[in-house]
């Protein structure tokens, strides 16, 4: 991979999760969720990692373990609109690239950060890089709330869905018990990173008709013919918390 170029980590961390209040802050052995978090984006290359945070309680959490924190708006619609408010903040310059680690993924592996950053600092014709990688069952191919990828040759995202992509029509149409032999869907990694002019022209759009129906905020990016580049993860990345029961999962990986 190329070498990347300087980059920084941040962390949206909203404490208002719907299915899982106070999120950020959830004891997982001993320490709150956002420190497991800011402690692997620590051991990536990044030069600087911040938390934001819109709730005074996950600052003074992230505070008080020598985390870096920028207080944002309660209001934003989406993490991408986040992020734009804090390089505004910090005043980043426009080629300045970001990551975006979501504050829900304790055992997010450092060299996935690394890697989402080399792969946008290594393809200047793309504004936004991100990760996916093999999906292996049927049940997970036609899960709704698994975001489906598909890209080109030059590793240029073509569309993201909720829906089966590609689907194998004359596979499915024999037998629909499993995914057919030669196909290789990929599941979407929710890792971004972006360099901040295109962060900020982001902002400036509506939601596009794609990113309405879809619920999947990339879309706008594509639907404004900015590049996303795409490849598949160099490590595992562990699933998330978004419920009560990832949260026991988690305590039992890192217990």
């Amino acid at each position: 991979m190329t070498k990347t170029l300087p980059f920084d980590v941040i962390i949206p961390a909203r404490f208002a999760s719907s299915r899982l209040p106070g999120k950020p802050l959830a004891d997982i052995a001993g320490k709150p969720m956002v420190q497991h978090v800011y402690e692997r984006a620590m051991q990536s290359s990044a030069e600087r990692v911040i938390v934001a945070t819109d709730d005074m309680r996950v600052a003074e959490a992230v505070r008080s373990f020598g985390g870096e924190v920028c207080m944002t708006s309660a209001e934003h619609a989406s993490g991408t609109d986040r992020l734009q408010e804090v390089v505004a903040n910090l005043g980043l310059g426009e080629d300045r690239i970001v990551v975006n680690v979501q504050g829900d993924e304790p055992l997010i592996p450092p060299a996935v950060i690394d890697q989402v950053a080399g792969n946008l600092a290594a393809n200047p014709a793309a504004g936004v890089a991100t990760l996916a990688e093999p999906i292996q069952t049927l049940e997970d191919f036609l899960n709704p709330n698994i975001v489906k990828v598909v890209a080109a040759e030059s590793g240029l995202a073509r569309y993201f869905s909720r829906a089966p992509i590609p689907w194998p029509r004359d596979a499915f149409a024999a037998e629909t018990g499993r995914l057919p032999e030669g196909l290789e869907p990929r599941r979407h990694i929710g890792i971004y990173a972006y360099r901040v002019a295109l962060l900020g022209r982001f902002v400036g759009w509506p939601m596009a008709p794609l990113e309405q129906f879809e619920c999947l905020e990339q879309l706008r990016f594509l639907y404004h013919d900015e590049n996303i580049h795409v490849a598949d993860a160099a490590e595992d990345v562990p699933g998330g918390v978004d419920t009560e029961q990832d949260l026991l999962r988690m305590c039992k990986l890192l217990g």
